[in-house]
């Protein structure tokens, strides 16, 4: 009897025991998967509207695969990317050779690995600037718009007759990218106005627009679009209308702001920054948005980073309303209706 139940509990190990060993293999093989496992990122806060939607459809395309995503300004995410906290961000501008150089050479001194920094340019963001509906300014040009963020310019009236009263200028958070842009693209270098409000996020933005007839505001066109749905959308229903085969349709503009036409100072026609007018350059005011990665091609954040850059990432951004960098664009006429 006790011989026999002796090796009923060596039999009863052994089982343990080997279920535990496939448990565990099956484990390590998930975690080294592109697509199984987590990671961590951090992205600019005014690419927040596109990164989300992104990690929506990932996730629920790869149920094993989580991306844990911190927003922040765009010094917040190069400093933990240099600060090895993180391995992935989403940035308005690629890492100069320097840069890459230096990081590659933090984590073999530190961490003893040799990486490879990768790095993409995945869209091409429009600078938009909205107005109440209640504002009958339709269009500024370059110079109005650097006149009115270095406080050259403080009146609507000095732009055109009008009974609004001081311009009230709103930007998402002082250091931001996009106030960063402001300052060396659209200012030549001048820093912005003290006036220059610092609203907090992006989507108070919008709202204090909204709510005030004077005020104008500086967005990313992803958040001005009036398919937002597509953020109000489930996982499952994003990511089927995605991942269907054939073309997404891009996405059109909000009719609950105004959203001002910006022409070039040598120029007569202006624009909206609708997708066709970043594609061709009409829109003038546009950046870059980069996504950078030490990660390795074997493990989920590099598998995220292949995901973003690849046809099912592109079509995601092509839906928020903003320019991919990998997907062709169909021209269609835009009728004149503004």
């Amino acid at each position: 009897m006790s011989s026999l139940t002796t090796k009923c509990t060596t039999a009863a190990v052994a089982l343990a025991l080997s279920l535990c060993s496939v448990s565990c293999m099956k484990y390590e093989k998930k975690e080294k998967s592109p697509t199984s496992g987590s990671a961590t990122m951090v992205c600019d806060n005014s690419f927040e509207n596109i990164m989300a939607q992104e990690i929506d459809v990932f996730e629920y395309q790869y149920p094993d695969a989580h991306i844990l995503v911190r927003y922040g300004t765009q010094a917040e995410a190069l400093d933990s990317l240099f600060s090895l906290n993180t391995r992935t961000v989403v940035i308005s501008r690629d890492l100069t050779p320097e840069e890459k150089r230096a990081l590659k050479a933090k984590y073999k001194n530190e961490r003893k690995l040799n990486v490879t920094v990768r790095s993409a340019k995945i869209a091409v963001d429009a600078v938009a600037f909205i107005v109440n509906p209640k504002n009958t300014c339709e269009k500024l040009t370059v110079s109005e718009l650097a006149d009115i963020m270095t406080g050259k310019s403080t009146e609507w009236n000095d732009l055109e007759p009008s009974k609004l009263g001081k311009i009230r200028v709103v930007v998402d958070k002082s250091g931001s990218s996009l106030a960063t842009y402001l300052s060396d693209s659209l200012c030549a270098g001048r820093p912005l106005a003290p006036t220059v409000q610092a609203a907090g996020s992006v989507s108070d933005v919008f709202k204090i627009v909204e709510q005030y007839p004077n005020a104008i505001g500086v967005l990313g066109v992803s958040w001005i679009t009036s398919d937002m749905d597509s953020a109000d959308m489930s996982k499952e229903e994003l990511a089927k209308s995605v991942l269907a085969e054939g073309a997404v349709q891009g996405a059109t503009l909000t009719d609950r702001v105004k959203v001002l036409k910006v022409n070039r100072d040598n120029e007569v026609r202006a624009y909206k920054p609708y997708q066709q007018y970043i594609f061709d350059g009409s829109y003038p005011l546009f950046r870059q948005i980069y996504m950078v990665t030490t990660a390795s091609t074997s493990n989920v954040a590099g598998g995220f980073y292949s995901f973003v850059t690849g046809p099912t990432g592109q079509k995601i951004i092509m839906k928020t309303g903003i320019l991919p960098a990998r997907v062709s664009v169909q021209a269609v006429e835009l009728p004149e209706r503004e």
